[in-house]
């Protein structure tokens, strides 16, 4: 089924939290370990704008449908990561410009040579590359909806919980954008299945794992993904990564937690 990037531009829109009330938490603070992911979230939802950079210089800028709803899913991730600023601020957590500066800067020449050496890999692999964008997408946007999911199990907050449902709700019409794109581009086209297995096998890592310290990957793998229900998930996403068109078997999300330590 294709995805309807019209409807989706005329229906898409900020996220509300405008009803509730964020004192809430005075009386049912969350954990350090629920913030410190809370950060790691707000962190790399802020980054998106980034990503749509490196993203910019590549084919897909060449696809209208892409770059309309590239516009927009930029625009409603830059409001998930407000809001989850909003929830780290009443727990006293800094946020702001300041921090985001810092976060970038910190990235140093790695943040400046990423839209170099993704424009150059890009165009020299043609619209192949496409297919690589959009399963990198569906897959990024599996993990982080999936994330969301196991926040609201792990911390059983009710304030949060509803929170992080909203902005899952939005997530849903991202995952099947990507989703969509990544099917038909990869259906019938062995040169764009091959390209995609070989990028996904050497470079693929959880959602924030190429912005956020190794540390702040290991805590938020182990928070959301430690014990039996954590790592049922993820070899559920890789079961979903295994019906795209010559991706089977990859295990890419347990691997990385096995790269982490965590096996159970």
């Amino acid at each position: 089924m294709s995805f309807d990037v019209a409807a989706y531009a005329a229906t898409a829109q900020p996220l509300r939290w405008n009803d509730l009330d964020l004192r809430d938490f005075d009386a049912a603070p969350l954990s350090e370990g629920a913030l410190r992911c809370l950060r790691y979230m707000s962190d790399v939802e802020t980054h998106t704008v980034c990503y749509l950079r490196d993203l910019l210089v590549t084919p897909s800028h060449l696809d209208p449908e892409i770059t309309t709803f590239l516009t927009l899913w930029n625009w409603e991730e830059y409001w998930h990561g407000e809001v989850l600023d909003k929830v780290l601020e009443r727990h006293g957590v800094a946020t702001g410009p300041e921090h985001t500066m810092a976060l970038r800067k910190r990235l140093g020449w790695q943040d400046r040579l990423a839209p170099l050496v993704q424009s150059v890999i890009a165009n020299l692999l043609g619209p192949d590359f496409i297919a690589t964008h959009m399963t990198w997408g569906a897959i990024n946007e599996w993990c982080t909806h999936s994330g969301y999911s196991r926040f609201i199990a792990v911390e059983q907050n009710p304030l949060l919980t509803e929170i992080l449902r909203r902005i899952a709700k939005q997530e849903t019409r991202h995952i099947a954008f990507y989703n969509s794109q990544a099917r038909a581009r990869l259906t019938g086209n062995p040169r764009a299945q091959r390209i995609t297995r070989f990028a996904l096998q050497h470079k693929w890592g959880i959602v924030g794992s190429g912005v956020m310290p190794d540390d702040e990957v290991h805590h938020l793998l182990t928070y959301l993904y430690g014990g039996t229900d954590g790592l049922a998930e993820a070899r559920r996403i890789d079961t979903k990564i295994d019906t795209l068109p010559g991706l089977n078997g990859l295990h890419l999300v347990e691997r990385e937690l096995q790269r982490h330590g965590i096996t159970s």
